[in-house]
């Protein structure tokens, strides 16, 4: 009998136990959702292409036939290995480009607004 209520002891302590890194985890993740939607918001104002990630200049002025390599190089990528993804946002979709496709010349353009991610 003891085993039994042993058991169900520990299991309801496993159940609703949470640990403060898990709890600190949680809370920075939230933040972080907070802070992304905010400038995702303050983003979709800005008339030209805003770069996320590792570069000096993030918001790019959209001309007529920019593309993303030339969005990348005028933004001017300061990471120290190239990005492994890129996302791009238009209109509030996105859609994954492979890096690989882009450094063999494959490119992209862009729109006024759109949103580029170095990750």
């Amino acid at each position: 009998m003891k085993l039994v209520f042993a058991i169900l002891f520990l299991a309801f302590a496993a159940a609703g136990c949470t640990t403060k890194s898990k709890s600190r985890m949680q809370a920075q993740n939230a933040y972080l959702a907070g802070q992304n939607s905010a400038l995702r918001q303050q983003l979709a104002q800005y008339n030209g292409v805003t770069i996320i990630g590792a570069v000096q200049n993030p918001q790019v002025p959209w001309i007529a036939g920019l593309t993303l390599a030339q969005a990348i190089a005028t933004a001017n990528y300061t990471g120290a290995e190239p990005p492994k993804a890129i996302i791009i946002t238009r209109q509030g979709e996105s859609a994954a480009m492979d890096v690989s496709d882009l450094a063999n010349g494959t490119d992209v353009p862009l729109e006024a607004g759109d949103v580029i991610e170095l990750r």
